[in-house]
């Protein structure tokens, strides 16, 4: 690849990069939104969420076709290889986020026709920490940080344990008063799309680690071994 050519391939990394962490902030907005539209129960607010989505999975496709462009144009080796072909896969992990927050309003409307079973506590803490791993993972992304990406990976056990936690409580509320099955059963269908979210996050943060050690690390415990090991370019 000449000098020239270079130049302008790197050039084109950059804005897909750029359009990727536009995708992200969108993503993150839409986890906001919905985690706002569910505890204030503003069904108006969901409904935009709903609406909004159309927004990321355009970015999904658009960084998608600019990405095959790249491969089939540039045919990248080594780092940039594994840049673009990360880019896609985080760019499906945000398009994933963005359907279950749109997923956390339609549950949300649902429940806003009836009474509020209980006061929303542990699902704002789960949506909370689902958006910081979102963007934690970017960062990552962003700075080339390996390190930021694996503890992004810890912190998903936190989450896990939030929705335990609320499908116990949950349960116990349908077996006191069988009237509430149908609002505990929505709630938690919407622990499970914020427990969704955080793996999603994990996804991207593993992805990160493979873009900058070149070690791809999913299926794997920390005691395991990487599944593979790319010298580093």
């Amino acid at each position: 690849m000449s000098t020239m050519t270079q130049r302008h391939f790197d050039e084109e990394l950059a804005e897909l990069k750029t359009k990727l962490l536009r995708m992200a902030g969108q993503a993150e907005d839409q986890i906001d939104r919905a985690l706002t539209a569910l505890v204030t129960r503003d069904s108006a607010l969901a409904r935009e969420v709903i609406e909004r989505d159309r927004q990321v999975n355009a970015l999904d496709v658009e960084i998608d076709e600019e990405s095959i462009r790249l491969l089939a144009l540039h045919q990248p080796a080594a780092r940039d290889l594994r840049l673009v072909t990360t880019a896609m896969k985080i760019a499906t992990e945000l398009e994933r986020i963005s359907d279950l927050a749109e997923n956390v309003c339609e549950r949300a409307i649902e429940l806003n026709e009836e009474p509020q079973l209980k006061p929303y506590i542990d699902i704002p803490m789960m949506g909370n920490m689902a958006r910081m791993m979102v963007k934690q993972s970017i960062d990552a992304f962003v700075k080339d940080d390996s390190q930021l990406a694996r503890k992004v990976l810890t912190d998903d056990d936190f989450v896990d344990d939030l929705m335990e936690q609320l499908f116990r409580e949950l349960l116990s509320f349908m077996l006191e008063d069988t009237r509430t099955i149908s609002r505990a059963i929505r709630l938690s269908f919407i622990a499970k799309y914020l427990e969704r979210m955080a793996d999603h996050a994990t996804n991207i943060a593993e992805l990160v680690v493979y873009l900058v050690e070149g070690k791809i690390i999913r299926h794997t415990t920390p005691s395991e071994p990487p599944k593979n090991d790319l010298a580093k370019s």
